[in-house]
């Protein structure tokens, strides 16, 4: 498998930042039990020149939680930060790696074809010295061409499809605890478990201080949860955010035959006519 890590350090980041062709985005985003507020977090400090990319507004309307736009609106959102698909874009977290696969990921979905991620995050920006700045970064507003890339999103009956006949492998994020329903869902109202036939990487399990492991250990990773390379794989999580870093994760090993349920846990365990194992 090949190595296309798209990653970038806080070295090469202080070197280009200046650079007319790198647009820095905040992609930061927190569970709801933290009770958090990552805008108002950007505005009080954020690496010099990021715009924020608000998971939760740069979505589609529905009652689940930031689920994909519309190409209309994410050209339009992307385009008032004045990024383009003509930039090399960088985004970062403020946890290490957490959200910021997920506009990663929502870049390459619309065809953004160069997106990296800040290793480590702002804090690996602050363990080197660097300061950050407050207030939002203003740019002139760009023309955004969208191409929305075909199969990398899934729904409940494509998930349910492949849970029944086995034509994809289904890969869950979420912790341990939370797959086997022995843990509460930090959303209230959902049953605890996990889709049937489904398999359990815990996100955090690929992460070492916050950086994505080496391509050897993830490799390792991947098949000490039974992953294999015959079958396509379906990446999961609670509301379609840390599924994010598990596509990640496959495509710095060479495996871009993913795709990603976007509904995930909350959509599915809160459907009683889809069935759930613990």
């Amino acid at each position: 498998m090949s190595n296309q890590r798209p990653l970038v350090s806080v070295e090469w980041l202080v070197q280009h930042l200046s650079d007319d062709n790198i647009g820095l985005v905040d992609g930061s985003w927190h569970l709801p039990t933290e009770n958090r507020d990552p805008h108002q977090e950007y505005l009080a400090g954020h690496i010099p020149g990021a715009v924020f990319f608000d998971i939760d507004r740069i979505s589609a309307p529905s009652d689940l939680p930031h689920m994909v736009p519309s190409s209309e609106v994410f050209a339009e959102s992307v385009g008032s930060f004045g990024l383009s698909e003509n930039k090399s874009i960088v985004i970062y977290d403020t946890k290490g790696l957490f959200s910021a696969a997920r506009v990663w990921w929502m870049f390459r979905l619309f065809g953004f074809t160069d997106v990296k991620i800040l290793d480590g995050g702002m804090p690996a920006w602050l363990a080197a010295g660097h300061k950050l700045e407050q207030g939002a970064s203003v740019a002139d507003k760009t023309t955004v061409r969208t191409s929305l890339q075909n199969g990398a999103v899934v729904n409940a009956a494509q998930v349910l499809q492949a849970s029944q006949d086995k034509s994809a492998q289904i890969l869950d994020a979420r912790s341990r605890g939370r797959f086997n329903g022995s843990e509460p869902e930090p959303r209230a109202g959902l049953r605890g478990g996990h889709i049937p036939g489904s398999l359990c990487l815990p996100f955090n399990e690929l992460l070492d201080a916050g950086s994505l492991k080496s391509n050897e250990a993830l490799r390792e990773a991947f098949d000490q949860s039974g992953l294999t390379d015959e079958l396509p794989v379906i990446t999961s999580c609670g509301s379609g955010v840390t599924a994010a870093v598990l596509t990640l994760a496959l495509h710095c090993i060479g495996r871009d035959d993913t795709s990603l349920y976007d509904g995930s846990w909350t959509e599915w365990s809160a459907n009683p006519e889809l069935p759930v194992d613990q």
